[in-house]
C-alpha cells in the first residue's frame, strides 16, 4: 500500500497549503484562544465515556473512576466541560486518552498495515476499526444529539483546525526531513506504541502532555580522534568475499 499511501500523503500535502492551512491560520488569528481551548475542552469531555468504558476493559477500575469523575465535574462545575475544572487542584484528574484502539492493542492486537486515508491522516487498520467503534459508541453514550448533521460536521471541521493549529511546528519539522512521508509514518507508529506500551505499565505516556516524540533526524555519530601518524604505508588485508541475499549500502573505502 505504499504506493498508494504515497499518493494520498501528497494530495492531503496539496490540499493543506491550499486550504487547510489558510484557514487554520483564521481560525487561530481570529478566534481568541480562550474559546479555541473552550471548544477543544466541550469536544474532548463527550468522549469521556468511552475512555472509561476502555480503562473497564483493559481492568484499569482505578482509572475509569478517576474518568467517570472527570467528566462528572467538568459536565457541571465547567459548564458542560468548556472548562477542564477536574485537572486541577483540588481535583487533579489529568485527561487520559484512550479508546477501542486502544483496548485492541493491549491485548496484543498488532497494527495491521499503515494508512494514510484523507480526512483521517495517519492511521493503521486496527486503529480506523478502533475509532469507528469509538464514533459508533458514542451518541449511545451521550445522546442522540449527537446524532445530527450539524454537530457531526461541525465538530469535525473544529476538531480538525483545532489539531491543525496545534500541530503546526511539528508539520513544518516534519517537511523539513528528506522523506516527509517516512518520518510522518515512523513518527506516528512510535508515538501510538508507546501509548499501547503505557497501558502496560511501561511508561506514564498516558498522561497528557507527557509524550516524547522519537527523533526524527538521527544524531550524527560523534568525532573520533586523530589517528596517529604511520612511518611507513602499511598494506591492506585482503577482503574475504561478502554475500548479501538483498542489495544493501556499502560505505566508501
Amino acid at each position: 500500500m505504499q504506493s498508494v499511501n504515497q499518493a494520498s500523503y501528497d494530495a492531503v500535502q496539496a490540499v493543506d497549503d491550499a486550504v487547510i492551512a489558510p484557514v487554520a491560520n483564521v481560525y487561530e488569528k481570529g478566534v481568541p484562544r480562550p474559546i479555541r481551548m473552550g471548544l477543544r475542552n466541550f469536544l474532548r469531555n463527550l468522549t469521556e465515556p468511552i475512555v472509561a468504558l476502555n480503562f473497564l476493559l483493559q481492568l484499569k477500575p482505578g482509572k475509569a473512576a478517576e474518568t467517570v469523575g472527570r467528566f462528572a465535574i467538568n459536565s457541571t462545575i465547567g459548564v458542560g466541560g468548556v472548562i477542564d475544572v477536574a485537572k486541577n487542584k483540588p481535583f487533579n484528574l489529568p485527561y487520559r486518552r484512550n479508546g477501542f484502539a486502544y483496548t485492541f492493542g493491549y491485548y496484543g492486537i498488532g497494527p495491521g498495515p499503515y494508512m494514510f486515508l484523507p480526512l483521517v491522516g495517519p492511521t493503521t487498520l486496527r486503529d480506523v476499526i478502533g475509532l469507528g467503534i469509538d464514533r459508533f459508541l458514542m451518541p449511545f453514550a451521550i445522546g442522540g444529539p449527537l446524532r445530527n448533521p450539524g454537530y457531526v460536521y461541525g465538530s469535525f471541521v473544529i476538531r480538525s483546525l483545532d489539531e491543525r493549529v496545534a500541530n503546526d511546528e511539528l508539520f513544518k519539522r516534519i517537511r523539513e526531513e528528506s522523506n516527509p512521508y517516512a518520518s510522518y509514518r515512523e513518527l506516528y507508529l512510535k508515538s501510538r506504541q508507546a501509548e499501547i506500551d503505557a497501558l502496560k505499565g511501561k511508561a506514564d505516556f498516558q498522561k497528557e502532555g507527557s509524550v516524547k516524540l522519537p527523533a526524527l533526524t538521527p544524531t550524527p555519530p560523534p568525532t573520533l580522534p586523530p589517528a596517529p601518524p604511520v612511518s611507513e604505508p602499511v598494506p591492506a588485508a585482503p577482503l574475504a568475499p561478502v554475500f548479501v541475499s538483498e542489495p544493501v549500502v556499502q560505505p566508501l573505502p
